[in-house]
């Protein structure tokens, strides 16, 4: 008899920024420990924190945030809107949508060795294609680039989001892969997030699986080939919890950012993202109404992210 897999137990630390922040990832470069965000407007650093995203009209760029010191460094791709960072050999890539609202067609490549200087070096035309988040993940050689897609219709299916994927082995020059390699094509599959290990042959996906009630709830699936789907008997990953996702984890909150916690709608878990720092799986997701007013939080799980991923299936 197959023994009952047992989920990883996840620590959530609680709350950590106020701001409507939400499409971050953390990520470790020249053994520092960053959190790469798209920073939907300006105006949140301007004292505006309360409001809407959707209310604010200057441009959305990205950024980092040194997790130590909690400082970040100069912003930069101005009217630019979600992102996805990638380290290698001292040099920080970061793909982002070259368009200062949702769904661009054309992605933009840019990369630094200081987090401040940086380079647009390529892009990537899909005329017709509407894009929103994206993830890099490395197998071998090759690159693979997962982007989420709501047009055309032939691709993503009649019930967007979807994610589609383009193969690389320069981080420059990137190709579709066929249409069958899709993932949830029949029904909503939102925040991507794509994975790799060393040693195991399958592609893993953490994507938002939709309850009743307009709920949002962190998941995980995985394939060898990008075509079939293993779906993780132990999902959802993060669900919510207004009583852990409100907890304070940071000092620099305010108190009128600790009453704003308080009272908010709390549905949804969502853009969860993860990396490995010091032995232990470092975890960044979302919580709130999924309309807009948002809260960043992070979790931990007291392991490898081999150990983490794999525990979901094995």
């Amino acid at each position: 008899m197959k023994q009952a897999i047992k989920k990883p137990i996840i620590r959530k630390i609680g709350t950590i920024e106020c701001n409507n922040i939400v499409e971050t990832t953390p990520i470790v470069f020249k053994d520092r420990l960053y959190r790469f965000e798209a920073v939907r407007r300006k105006s949140f650093f301007a004292g505006n924190a309360q409001a809407n995203w959707s209310e604010l009209k200057d441009p959305p760029c990205l950024h980092f945030v040194d997790v130590r010191t909690n400082t970040a460094t100069p912003f930069f791709a101005e009217n630019h809107t979600f992102g996805f960072p990638w380290t290698e050999d001292g040099v920080m890539y970061v793909v982002t949508g070259a368009s200062p609202s949702w769904g661009s067609d054309t992605l933009h490549f840019f990369r630094s060795t200081d987090l401040e200087n940086w380079e647009l070096y390529s892009e990537l035309h899909l005329p017709n294609w509407a894009i929103y988040n994206m993830n890099i993940a490395k197998m071998g050689d090759e690159y693979t680039l997962m982007i989420e897609i709501s047009a055309p219709v032939e691709e993503c299916g009649p019930k967007p989001f979807t994610f589609r994927f383009l193969k690389s082995k320069d981080l420059t020059n990137w190709e579709l892969t066929p249409s069958e390699c899709v993932f949830q094509k029949d029904r909503y599959a939102g925040s991507p997030a794509l994975y790799t290990l060393e040693g195991d042959e399958h592609f893993y996906v953490g994507y938002l699986e939709r309850y009743p009630e307009a709920r949002y709830a962190n998941s995980l699936a995985r394939s060898k080939d990008l075509i079939h789907w293993e779906y993780s008997p132990v999902n959802p990953v993060l669900m919510y919890d207004e009583y852990e996702d409100k907890k304070i984890a940071s000092p620099f909150l305010t108190p009128a950012d600790r009453a704003r916690i308080d009272a908010a709608e709390d549905i949804n878990n969502s853009d969860m993202e993860l990396c490995e720092f010091l032995g232990r799986t470092i975890i960044y997701y979302s919580w709130g109404d999924q309309k807009g007013t948002e809260f960043l939080a992070e979790a931990c799980y007291e392991g490898t992210m081999k150990e983490f991923l794999q525990g979901f299936f094995e």
